[in-house]
């Protein structure tokens, strides 16, 4: 048997989800490369084929580690969810003394890898940690009467903690993760009365921060005045030609691409859009591939959400069906964001397409979180082939044939 075959023979779990996966990141180079040449011409050297070999490396880190997670007995995620969690914390750390800031604005979201210069988002690596965790925790307070005061230490602070170091550089990630975690508390089981005050804490330490911030503003260089500019932009009829800059170029470019698009590499406003590879990839989608495109790509996604909800539903315990819920979820919610920032339908917030956007952590981060769906699905299937087995040697048709 050929080493590919080898491969293929250990791809185990949802099939479908496999195949989902590989078409998104196949797709994903015809536009990463069409968008590349805005780049290259920024960079003055003109040289797209290092960008697309940049993905495609990206890629196939992201998929050698998606097979070794998917290997990993999901219950073990559990114990790796414990430890990982202090080190992510003190990444957090380091990241946000960093003090980073690009054009006069907080930007500490990144850290450089040693050895290898290449950066490194922390925050997504907590999102998957942290959702883990949480799962975790749910699963073990699982048909037990609890108390807020006992919920607090094991299961808040850990989660106030991760959103604190993350909210001064990235609101849309902190915003999201929390909705995120609500939603899986929701599922978990957690009493709604509860719920009700994490809720309105989590509003009023982010009302307090805001406070902060505009009352020492050297301290988070502009973030929070970006934010509240955002949002005015979104909510105001009038057209602000600087500040709508970027949602204006996705809208020619989406208003461009009509039903079947300009054709691959033919996109005009990837010239003009400065995030045409990463935030605002989508539109540069619609533009050369047309409604048609938009829709299979959208299409590609609710299938994801689909066999998500499917491993959750049949997955044999309270943990797995939450981790499942847990760190597959995010995926299909960042996309559906994603595409929402290109037509308008939400403020800008700087989440990439999931599988398809350019860049290291986002594809790296999100086959994480696929492997661990993958791992549950596995470990599914492996008990219904055992389940199986015993079946067949215990059918009363073959011991009657052996006793004739």
């Amino acid at each position: 048997m050929s080493n590919a075959k080898k491969i293929f023979a250990g791809l185990k779990g949802d099939k479908a989800i496999w195949a989902i996966v590989a078409l998104l990141a196949l797709f994903s180079f015809l536009p990463v490369y069409s968008a590349a040449s805005n780049l290259a011409y920024i960079r003055g050297d003109g040289n797209t084929i290092r960008f697309l070999i940049k993905h495609g490396m990206h890629l196939v880190l992201g998929f050698a580690m998606l097979y070794g997670v998917h290997k990993i007995p999901y219950h073990y995620f559990k114990g790796l969810s414990v430890i990982f969690l202090p080190l992510v914390i003190l990444l957090l750390i380091v990241t946000l003394a960093q003090g980073t800031t690009v054009s006069g604005a907080n930007a500490a979201r990144w850290i450089k890898i040693p050895f290898m210069g290449v950066g490194f988002q922390t925050s997504t690596l907590a999102a998957v940690v942290l959702m883990v965790y949480v799962a975790r925790y749910l699963s073990r307070i699982k048909d037990k009467a609890v108390t807020f005061k006992e919920t607090l230490v094991p299961l808040w602070l850990p989660v106030g903690v991760v959103l604190a170091l993350i909210l001064p550089a990235n609101f849309s990630t902190t915003a999201i993760m929390f909705l995120m975690i609500v939603t899986l508390v929701f599922l978990g089981g957690y009493p709604l009365k509860y719920l009700g005050i994490i809720i309105a804490t989590g509003i009023v330490a982010l009302l307090f921060f805001v406070l902060i911030a505009k009352a020492f503003p050297g301290v988070f260089p502009n973030r929070v005045d970006t934010w509240i500019s955002r949002v005015e932009n979104f909510a105001s009829d009038e057209v602000d030609a600087d500040a709508d800059y970027q949602i204006e170029k996705a809208k020619i470019a989406i208003a461009s691409g009509q039903i079947i698009g300009l054709g691959p590499g033919k996109s005009v406003q990837k010239n003009f859009l400065p995030q045409s590879s990463s935030d605002f990839i989508y539109a540069i989608i619609v533009e050369e591939f047309g409604l048609i495109g938009a829709l299979f790509l959208m299409l590609l996604y609710l299938l994801l959400l689909f066999r998500i909800t499917v491993i959750a539903h049949k997955a044999e315990t309270i943990f797995a069906k939450l981790l499942v819920i847990g760190v597959g979820m995010p995926i299909v919610f960042q996309a559906l964001i994603n595409m929402a920032v290109a037509v308008e339908l939400f403020p800008v917030t700087g989440q990439t397409l999931p599988l398809v956007s350019s860049g290291g952590t986002s594809i790296w981060m999100t086959c994480l979180a696929i492997g661990i769906v993958l791992s549950v699905s596995a470990k599914r299937d492996q008990v219904q082939e055992v389940n199986t087995e015993k079946e067949e040697e215990l059918n009363p048709l073959d011991i009657l044939s052996e006793t004739l």
